[in-house]
């Protein structure tokens, strides 16, 4: 552990050194002997159904191993947890696994995530070359997995038929552009009062969640080595066009300071991972498709959910032990109901459409399936919520009819390009 380091540039210095020492005595003896190994692992899901799985899964595997008395799934809300487990780890209270999506590249980065490679490998009838490589990237380092990528969904277009067809608009899945989402989405607001499309947890404020628009313009938020914004590039000021006009001349977008749910039957379309197809109902019709395309094509977005064990955790040997029974290729197949796999093994749209009464597997099949091979990944840095804050205030004001989108593009580099060189 004596390279330097990307710590936690979002968490108070005071706890970023701490956590730094936590990493340092991570590296002392395990008692990996211990007869009496309570577990515990930090979710930010609170759904019954989903917790209820997991402590199924945990107590088979207490049954078979007597060491483990017990397995506690932590709920933290969502929108606390990256800040709640770096405090848990950075005060020497940190879990034994953890849940993590941006945080991971921290993670990494700072040593606080056991290697699971070898364990993996090693495992009898694990079958580590049945993961998708595009699935592992996000958490690999130099050839070794991090964090198991339990939960890799991509981004789709939910569509609210019922409101297409109250307001004359159809449209064709298999030509659909965002042109098109957009004319008719301001032909739904304009003809029902619902709002046209909606980017599911933008609301504003998460603005990473727009990469699932700015990609089909051929734009990103930083350059591949992750050093240089490309915020004020040409593509990038395409896309906010398409966006703003969206919301301030269209109408195709609901404005700041106004919410619609798509899953109340209140949008004609939303952006979402399709591991929110749980929260369809038969309030409406629905479809789901792909992406639109844009400008630049086809492409496809997947957001990502990891599990880890911590390096500072007190039990890493059984730890790692648990997280390679809950991610075997039977656990897999039962966490498949509610969270895409990364296994090949398990991606057809048959298989995951066997646990689900709502989406077909037709559906599952274009939209999980045929869109992972080639995916990328929402923006994911390390302090990830420094720049999620300097990038949200420069770009509050882009969100005014009069913005002058270059120059606000131009303030979001000039605000989060010195964290991207650290």
């Amino acid at each position: 552990m004596n390279r330097p380091r990307k710590l936690l540039g979002a968490v108070a210095l005071t706890t970023a050194l701490a956590l730094t020492a936590a990493c340092g005595a991570s590296t002392g003896p395990e008692d990996s002997n211990a007869t009496d190994v309570k577990l515990r692992m930090t979710v930010w899901t609170s759904n019954e159904d989903q917790l209820k799985l997991l402590e199924t899964i945990a107590a088979a595997y207490r049954a078979e191993r007597p060491d483990v008395s017990s397995i506690t799934f932590e709920s933290l809300p969502f929108e606390d947890y990256n800040t709640t487990l770096t405090t848990q780890i950075a005060g020497g209270n940190a879990p034994d696994l953890a849940w993590m999506g941006d945080l991971s590249t921290d993670l990494i980065a700072s040593d606080a995530l056991v290697g699971l490679t070898d364990k993996l490998k090693a495992t009898d009838g694990w079958r580590y070359d049945d993961l998708e490589g595009s699935a592992t990237k996000e958490f690999s380092r130099d050839g070794t997995l991090y964090a198991y990528p339990f939960s890799t969904s991509p981004f789709a277009l939910y569509v609210n038929t019922d409101l297409l067809t109250k307001a004359g608009q159809k449209i064709d899945p298999k030509t659909l552009t965002w042109d098109q989402v957009a004319t008719a989405g301001a032909a739904v607001h304009a003809d029902t009062g619902k709002a046209g499309f909606v980017v599911r947890d933008f609301d504003y404020k998460s603005w990473n969640m727009l990469a699932t628009v700015w990609t089909g313009f051929g734009a990103a938020a930083w350059s591949p080595d992750g050093r240089t914004c490309t915020f004020a590039d040409p593509e990038m000021q395409r896309a906010f066009t398409f966006l703003h006009d969206a919301a301030f001349k269209t109408k195709a977008m609901p404005g700041p300071g106004t919410t619609a749910d798509f899953f109340a039957g209140d949008a004609a379309f939303t952006v979402a991972q399709v591991s929110r197809a749980s929260l369809l109902s038969d309030k409406f019709t629905y479809a789901l498709y792909p992406l639109p395309a844009g400008p630049a094509g086809r492409y496809s977005v997947i957001g990502q959910a990891g599990v880890g064990v911590l390096a500072s955790g007190k039990h890493k040997t059984q730890a790692t032990d648990f997280l390679a029974y809950l991610t075997n290729p039977a656990n897999s197949q039962k966490l498949a109901r509610f969270f895409p796999p990364p296994r090949k093994s398990l991606l057809t749209g048959a298989k995951l459409a066997a646990d689900t009464d709502v989406l077909t597997a037709a559906q599952l099949q274009e939209a999980v399936v045929d869109q992972l091979p080639n995916a990328v990944t929402l923006p994911n840095h390390t302090s990830p919520a420094e720049i999620a804050q300097k990038g949200k205030t420069a770009l509050d004001a882009m969100w005014k009819p009069d913005a002058d989108i270059p120059a606000v593009l131009k303030s979001v580099c000039t605000a989060i390009e010195p964290i991207l060189a650290k």
